[in-house]
């Protein structure tokens, strides 16, 4: 008897456990959610304010109301958030990417969902390259750049021409 009901019941253990194991998602995911807005209102904000409070109402409408900016559900702009954080810090790590340039594209993943974002720089990557190309060919002479002037390429403009691209084709 108390066999069949061990077995009967066997069940309902699994689903207490996916349970427990939901809340303890969520509370991780807002407690690191927390932890992302206080790093950002403390850090950030008096230093480059537009980009950061750009973000922080993201993501506070994003929690409060469940959809980006552009109405991608909330989920998909927390996944593209993490993709850009993924693709752009550590080139910021290494030197290759500014800070303005890894909030721009954590800014717009929070806006959006992931296809923009990875079509965006997708976008940016080709028309970086072209202008590459392009300059390097129509430039009759290298220039040499003075001391302590930086020689790289920002990389938002590419940025902006591969959203407004991704945004003309999907509409």
């Amino acid at each position: 008897m108390w066999a069949l009901l061990g077995i009967l019941l066997a069940p309902f253990r699994f689903v207490r456990h996916v349970f427990v194991a939901g809340v303890f998602a969520v509370a991780l995911f807002l407690g690191l959610f927390a932890l992302l807005l206080l790093s950002i209102w403390v850090f950030d904000l008096d230093k480059n304010g537009v980009i950061a409070q750009f973000a922080l109402i993201g993501m506070i409408a994003a929690v409060v109301l469940g959809t980006t900016w552009l109405g991608a559900p909330a989920g998909d702009g927390g996944w593209a958030f993490a993709v850009a954080l993924l693709l752009t810090l550590p080139g910021y790590a290494l030197g290759r990417f500014g800070a303005g340039d890894v909030k721009l594209l954590a800014a717009l993943a929070l806006a959006s969902n992931l296809d923009a974002l990875l079509w965006s720089l997708i976008g940016a990557a080709v028309f970086q390259g072209a202008w590459v190309l392009i300059h390097q060919r129509f430039s009759a002479h290298r220039e040499v750049p003075s001391p302590g002037v930086s020689t790289k390429q920002p990389f938002a403009p590419f940025v902006l021409t591969g959203f407004v691209l991704y945004w003309l084709w999907i509409h």
